[in-house]
């Protein structure tokens, strides 16, 4: 035996054993967790026909002696119908069996049915991942996320399977795994996007039509195998071709197609993942939009209530308003568990001026505790370089800048675990303000630093959520601006925000801010005011708190309602939500409009900033006000009510007079 062949049997044994256990494992995972209820005897009826016939059809490639079952599509029918247990269990099967067929070696036949189970295992996970309950796909009508989902479940059995199996091979033959795996393994992919395409239909089939027509996989199957055969006697037949002067035409053009099949399945891999992207982001906004707005009305139903408390000596008011406390903030709970990080949806910008300068130093001595305190505490030394070149303003939304910045020096903190410098600097360059974070830290390789900014995507492990940057990146393209990040490993790494300087003046501020309005007396003449909110706990707070204005107040669960009691009674004001069932605040407020073109309208909206001013013009409603709200807002509105209403009668009386 050659040295070179002593060589290749070091790497090729403990490379099938490493398969072995990681098969084992899958394989026994599956077994633990499979659900037996399920596994009737219609499972058992693909399984038979799987190890019966799909372990006996398979074919050998061109110049190795690796084989391909031809069992894939009910395969993955077992997966779409069963789940990945079932599948993998069924997988590694016929993989024994088909194995049996072609080896009697222990070690390979071993081998050849872990590299099945590991292919499954991964499939699974993945797909799950990706599209959550497999079991549930197939009850889909054919749409993109189903399609899509095929598509995944082949490209990942494909890539798992034929992956693993290159890596031996080329260990045998003594050549590159990319080689190796393009020149022997890359058409098999035809196998895997043929078995998943059928099984998708089939799946469809036994959903809207029952099982029965699971037996049309016989026929599936062994038209496959006859085109594998057809398709393995052309690539032989060229390869012996190849050897004539006339073939290497044939060759160069075969090498062509290759080369654009590969190019097709990359892209069409990007694509997938810019869409997979944009879906994300679009779910992790209505999410965080969603969460907003219900722990906005918890906030809003704690705070007013704590506030009014604060006023009364009644107990029975005490004790039963305490207790409306516990079960919203139980309430507000539930809902913030939902989400530890959120990314904000707006319509419109209501930005002020800002001085990127000064906001620097503020972010500066606000991380303080963390490169400092913190810091030293750890035995960690971290000190900070301040570069304040910078005297102009941008236009934009000062705490939310102020959160970007500070989440940048708390990602750079945590690169500098053996201490360094971090520097914060910003400077003018024409038209755009550059603010600088930079670390002298453990730094990012290049693909971990083209995908910072991906929502979900984190190095922290379980101490992040990924979502930091991801907001952040958010916050300044909603800014106009732009951020560009350099790093080298064991080097640092540098973020540049690069910000458009204003040449406009901000919009005046209204001239009346409602939270900083003390309490004073109530109206001289009960007001008639009706609130409409679907919250219950909001609609009475709002109840309590004008009642001690000495208001008369009607309550209303919806649009409707409100509408048909304002019909038939008169009112001074009208207080409502925006997001309710069946006609919403906005769309109440026109219908008011048209039958009362005077009446005072407030907005009171879980949405808070994400409300635009042109939904306010339209509907022509007087305040807008964001939950949570305190009690002296509430109650300023109120008295502005009764101004106009005095205002009013006094003009009526003047011209009465007159």
């Amino acid at each position: 035996m050659s040295e070179n062949t002593l060589n290749r049997q070091r790497l090729t044994i403990p490379y099938m054993r490493l398969i072995i256990c990681m098969g084992a494992a899958a394989s026994i995972y599956a077994a633990y967790h499979v659900s037996i209820k399920t596994l009737d005897l219609r499972f058992l009826l693909v399984a038979l026909i799987t190890l019966g016939l799909g372990s006996r059809l398979s074919v050998q490639i061109p110049r190795l002696s690796s084989h391909i079952s031809v069992s894939d599509t009910l395969i993955f029918l077992t997966l779409l119908l069963y789940g990945g247990e079932a599948a993998i269990l069924l997988a590694a099967a016929e993989a024994f069996c088909s194995s049996l067929s072609f080896s009697r070696k222990p070690m390979t036949v071993a081998f050849n049915t872990a590299v099945m189970a590991c292919a499954t295992f991964i499939t699974t996970v993945i797909l799950r991942w990706c599209y959550g309950p497999i079991e549930d796909l197939p009850r889909q009508i054919f749409s993109p996320n189903f399609t899509s989902a095929l598509c995944v479940m082949a490209l990942v059995q494909y890539i798992s399977n034929s992956g693993l199996v290159a890596v031996l091979a080329a260990l045998k033959i003594d050549r590159p795994v990319w080689h190796t795996w393009s020149k022997y393994y890359l058409w098999t992919s035809v196998t895997y996007f043929a078995g998943a395409s059928s099984a998708g239909i089939l799946a469809r089939l036994v959903v809207l039509a029952g099982f029965y027509p699971v037996v049309a996989t016989i026929p599936i199957v062994i038209c496959v195998y006859f085109t594998y055969r057809m398709y393995l006697k052309n690539i032989e037949a060229m390869a012996a071709a190849a050897k004539a002067e006339e073939a290497a035409a044939h060759a160069a053009e075969a090498e062509r197609h290759v080369a654009e099949l590969s190019h097709y399945i990359a892209e069409q891999e990007r694509i997938r993942e810019q869409y997979s992207q944009i879906e994300k982001m679009s779910a992790l906004g209505e999410l965080a939009s969603g969460v907003a707005h219900d722990f906005n009305n918890t906030l809003a139903g704690i705070l007013g209530r704590a506030q009014l408390l604060l006023g009364t000596r009644d107990m029975e008011k005490i004790d039963k308003g305490l207790n409306l406390m516990i079960k919203t903030a139980k309430d507000g709970a539930r809902t913030i568990k939902r989400i530890q990080d959120f990314a904000r949806q707006r319509r419109d910008h209501d930005f002020d001026l800002v001085d990127m300068g000064q906001l620097l130093l503020d972010v500066g001595e606000i991380t303080r505790p963390r490169w400092k305190d913190w810091a030293e505490a750890n035995n960690v030394h971290i000190s900070l370089d301040l570069q304040v070149h910078c005297t102009a303003l941008i236009m934009g939304d000062e705490s939310e800048l102020r959160e970007v910045l500070v989440n940048m020096v708390f990602n750079a903190v945590d690169a500098m675990p053996r201490g360094g410098r971090l520097t914060l600097a910003v400077e003018e360059a024409g038209d755009v303000v550059n603010v600088f974070v930079r670390d002298t830290g453990i730094g990012m390789p290049e693909d971990v630093r083209l995908r910072v900014f991906d929502p979900f995507f984190t190095t922290k492990g379980k101490a992040g959520m990924g979502l930091g940057l991801a907001v952040s990146y958010g916050i300044i393209r909603r800014h106009e601006g732009i951020v560009e990040v350099e790093s080298e490993v064991d080097s640092g790494t540098s973020f540049c925000l690069r910000l458009p300087i204003t040449k406009a003046l901000p919009n005046p501020r209204p001239a009346i801010e409602l939270s900083r309005i003390a309490i004073s007396s109530a109206p001289a003449t009960a007001l008639r005011i009706l609130v409409v909110d679907d919250e219950e706990h909001v609609r009475e707070l709002l109840r309590d708190i004008l009642e001690t204005e000495g208001c008369e107040v009607r309550l209303a669960e919806s649009a409707p309602q409100a509408l048909s009691i304002f019909e038939k009674e008169d009112f001074d004001a009208i207080f409502t939500d925006v997001g309710m069932a069946g006609m919403n605040g906005w769309e109440l407020s026109r219908a008011v409009r048209q039958r009362h073109s005077t009446i005072p309208v407030a907005v009171i909206t879980g949405w808070g900033e994400a409300v635009g001013s042109h939904e306010r013009v339209a509907a022509r409603v007087d305040w807008v006000v964001a939950k949570p709200f305190d009690t002296p807002s509430i109650i300023e509105i109120a008295r502005e009510v009764a101004r106009r209403r005095e205002w009013k009668t006094a003009s009526y009386d003047s011209s009465v007079a007159a």
